[in-house]
């Protein structure tokens, strides 16, 4: 059972692989991942969908900038809430779409969030 008023959601990037399958996260709005014990190193960046899914973006910041976090084995990365609104699904990749980085084994990564 999580904190009151979070919710974590399981998601795997596949062995072999530097995505996720798509996470809808409906009115939840992501506030942190939790990264696993092991961990191929790479950046994280995302895909995103405004339109439940269908059609899938690159994310940017306003700077136009592609989104990225630097993360490392057993952490909490912390997100800014407001980077999140107006969107409905989320993919996480490892690595850039420019330089993915496949992961050695499943990776189970914890997307923490919290309703609006």
């Amino acid at each position: 059972m999580g904190a009151i008023g979070l919710t974590q959601t399981s998601v795997t990037i596949a062995s072999g692989q530097s995505l996720s399958a798509a996470i809808p996260i409906g009115e939840d709005i992501p506030v942190g991942i939790v990264m696993p014990a092991t961990w191929t190193a790479a950046a994280l960046t995302f895909q995103v969908s405004v339109d439940g899914g269908t059609t899938w973006v690159e994310m940017y910041d306003n700077t136009g900038t592609a989104v990225s976090l630097t993360v490392d084995i057993n952490r909490y990365v912390q997100l800014a809430a407001s980077s999140w609104f107006g969107i409905n699904h989320i993919k996480i990749r490892s690595g850039t779409s420019g330089s993915p980085v496949t992961q050695g084994a499943d990776r189970i990564l914890t997307l923490v969030s919290k309703k609006l």
